[in-house]
């Protein structure tokens, strides 16, 4: 009996060491000496503290920052724990609405939204993605027509010339990968901080 079952503990003793401690080990050793920004979460920072990351957006609401799409991220009600409440880029809920384009709900926020961004900017049409959520609800990324479409806002709100955020914009633009993948975007925590750099005397 025991010729049947040693084997098998030899392979759980193996197996164990392997995928549980070897492999995770080695390859977070490799991450940190090789990669060491992208393995502790492309954290961003300004004046020594850690202002966000590079890999989840955050909720932009003042007139004087370019703002990201909307997100759909949710959290507990510290109310009532059987109930949630909206928390944009909440990254320990990466979610995306569920809701389709039937959706009362959805159409009805949509328009709400569209108006309130038409106002700002009324001779130009809103792009769609400045109005829906993303699949995660964390998409760092808005598309260079997003950003173009704030630059009358933010300027508004900043006193700068339009001529000189397009160009702000123009430097963000992160195009497709390898030069076929995906579309050009533009990471917006990156902008705000180009937008405040730019803004120092």
């Amino acid at each position: 009996m025991f010729k049947q079952i040693r084997p098998a503990i030899v392979m759980i003793v193996a197996m164990t060491a392997v995928t549980g401690l070897i492999y995770p080990i080695g390859m977070t050793s490799v991450a940190q000496a090789f990669f060491p920004h992208q393995a502790n979460g492309s954290l961003v920072e300004k004046d020594g503290k850690v202002i966000g990351s590079s890999l989840i957006g955050q909720a932009f609401a003042s007139d004087r920052y370019f703002h990201g799409r909307p997100s759909a991220t949710t959290a507990a009600d510290p109310n009532d724990a059987s109930k949630s409440v909206a928390s944009p880029y909440n990254a320990a809920s990466s979610v995306g609405s569920n809701l389709g384009p039937t959706s009362s709900s959805l159409i009805t926020r949509i328009k709400a939204d569209a108006a309130a961004l038409q106002s700002t900017n009324p001779n130009v049409p809103v792009p769609i993605d400045l109005v829906t959520t993303s699949g995660s609800g964390l998409d760092p990324h808005i598309s260079p027509d997003d950003a173009y479409f704030q630059i009358p806002r933010v300027a508004k709100a900043r006193g700068v010339d339009e001529a000189k955020l397009r160009g702000l914009i123009d430097a963000a633009v992160q195009p497709r990968e390898l030069g076929i993948l995906g579309e050009p975007v533009v990471n917006v925590l990156a902008l705000n901080q180009a937008l405040d750099a730019s803004m120092t005397p």
